[in-house]
């Protein structure tokens, strides 16, 4: 009887460690990286408004103006992170010139940058994200967007939209399947009319640099969207500086 008894349990034992030899191994998570420049020297700080675009959380926003996240959560009499939502208005205590925070996530996917113009006067991620839902659309189609001082947001600032975050797909230019491999960058301005700001400028130099050195993305898929094949538009506008900006990209 004992022989038999552990006889079962070797059985028993060695069913148990086969099945755990054959369980699906689950893939390795592999986090992006987090740019954000750092305050050099003395930096002007005071109290400002943000307003909380799509996408946003506290830990984003901390980085962005360089300030702990337990301080804007006393500031606004928060209990924990979570309670974020979009459209809230944060006071951020002590706040440092604001920074763009890029996230680089490893990928193969994206072979092409789309450049937009808004063809509006004014805009902000937020602006568009309620439009675009309006239209029927899974929210802000653009992957980022780059502001021009209207809706609460500064001139040349970068905004990170929730398809960049979760590594989306954008809707912002279905020709040649642009939406499937394409970044789709945003700038607020009619640049058939108006000129592209030096700050707008500066900050898509910066933006375009960066994801073109991550995803290896050469100058001749640095594309305005009526440079795509089938594209019916004139988007990003005739005054759009394309000259100066593969000058300084190559630099």
């Amino acid at each position: 009887m004992r022989k038999i008894f552990y006889l079962g349990i070797i059985i028993i034992i060695g069913s148990i460690l086969s099945s755990c030899a054959t369980a699906p191994i689950k893939p390795p998570v592999y986090l992006p990286k987090e740019i954000y420049p750092q305050p050099t020297g003395l930096v002007s700080r005071h109290d400002v408004f943000h307003i909380v675009a799509p996408g946003e959380t506290l830990w984003r926003i901390s980085k962005m103006y360089d300030v702990p996240m337990q301080n804007i959560l006393q500031a606004n009499s928060l209990k924990n992170k979570a309670e974020l939502e979009k459209g809230q208005r944060l006071l951020v205590p002590n706040a440092a010139p604001i920074v763009p925070v890029i996230s680089l996530y490893p990928s193969r996917k994206w072979k092409y940058i789309i450049i937009h113009h808004s063809a509006t006067d004014e805009g902000s991620s937020l602006y568009f994200d309620k439009y675009h839902y309006s239209k029927g659309w899974e929210g802000l189609g653009y992957h980022f967007v780059i502001t021009n001082g209207t809706k609460g947001k500064q001139d040349g600032q970068i905004e990170v939209s929730p398809r960049w975050l979760k590594q989306e797909y954008g809707s912002h230019c279905k020709a040649s399947g642009m939406n499937n491999r394409a970044i789709g960058i945003c700038l607020v301005g009619n640049f058939n009319t108006e000129e592209v700001s030096k700050k707008q400028l500066d900050a898509l130099v910066y933006l375009v640099g960066l994801l073109r050195k991550h995803y290896r993305i050469p100058l001749t898929k640095i594309l305005g969207h009526s440079q795509v094949y089938e594209a019916k538009t004139d988007c990003p506008g005739k005054k759009f500086p394309w000259r100066e900006l593969k000058s300084r990209l190559i630099q």
